[in-house]
């Protein structure tokens, strides 16, 4: 049975959906069989993995809304092991109609239950706010990772995140977890960006992944391609980034498969 990890924060422009594809390319090249879920009405986790959002006839939307059974939807991407269940804009009305049915929060929750016996890893594309979409991922996942850029107002609206997720906790799934902060967008030649790393690290201490995001141009360019980050430059920093945060995570997890030796996480890069 897959675990299923949302990538939230109401902040937009904090690197969710590049966190999404490219964790979800970098499980799919260390051999985790990954789908990623684009529950954002920008679909651009869809394009990210190289499909064109305006093709899209049947989305998460139709399997939240229509019932349409999502292995019907399923779509193959260029990094192998790596499957997309896309998003269409369709998807922003899907709140308005989600409020007066039954069990709300609960309509991902039931789309995912009938694929994630298919998957090792489940990777949920949240949209930038904290709404009913927002609240169906968490409430589907068993984690969740926060995306927090390395600027002067990281901190800035966390608070209510983690005020949201503590809700879900208590009211609809008690088993979710923070799997932890990401810091996002990190420049080392800038001392701010140092100053956030330490602020955060303050603050949430062991919550916070070892594994630094660099700012990296390969990074940025990737999905202009339709790629993620792993088939368009697998040596690039941003790369070796969101593999080292792959690794953390299947260690944090007791998931690896990797010998002693690979366990080692590199971190030269991100320093």
């Amino acid at each position: 049975m897959g675990k299923v990890i949302a990538i939230a924060n109401q902040k937009g422009g904090v690197g969710k959906t590049t966190t999404a594809i490219n964790l979800g390319a970098s499980f799919a090249v260390l051999e985790y069989k990954t789908l990623i879920i684009d529950a954002d009405p920008q679909a651009n986790a869809t394009s990210g993995v190289g499909h064109d959002p305006k093709n899209i006839k049947t989305s998460i939307y139709e399997c939240i809304m229509d019932e349409v059974e999502p292995k019907n939807i399923i779509l193959e991407t260029k990094t192998p092991n790596l499957d997309l269940i896309p998003a269409h804009i369709d998807l922003v009305g899907a709140e308005i109609e989600m409020i007066n049915l039954p069990n709300r929060e609960k309509m991902m929750k039931k789309v995912i239950d009938a694929v994630k016996d298919n998957y090792d890893f489940i990777i949920i594309d949240c949209s930038p706010s904290l709404g009913l979409l927002t609240v169906n991922a968490l409430t589907a996942a068993n984690s969740v990772i926060i995306p927090v850029q390395c600027e002067y107002f990281a901190l800035e609206g966390l608070g209510k995140l983690l005020n949201t997720i503590k809700i879900v906790q208590s009211r609809i799934n008690e088993n979710l977890d923070i799997e932890g902060i990401l810091l996002t967008m990190f420049d080392k030649r800038l001392r701010l960006s140092k100053q956030v790393v330490d602020e955060v690290k303050t603050h949430f201490q062991s919550m916070v992944f070892n594994t630094l995001i660099n700012r990296n141009t390969r990074l940025s360019e990737a999905p202009s391609f339709g790629e993620t980050i792993i088939m368009h430059d697998a040596d690039s920093t941003g790369a070796i980034n969101y593999l080292n945060l792959a690794r953390e995570i299947l260690q944090k997890n007791e998931m690896t498969n990797l010998s002693d030796s690979d366990k080692q996480i590199d971190l030269t890069n991100e320093s």
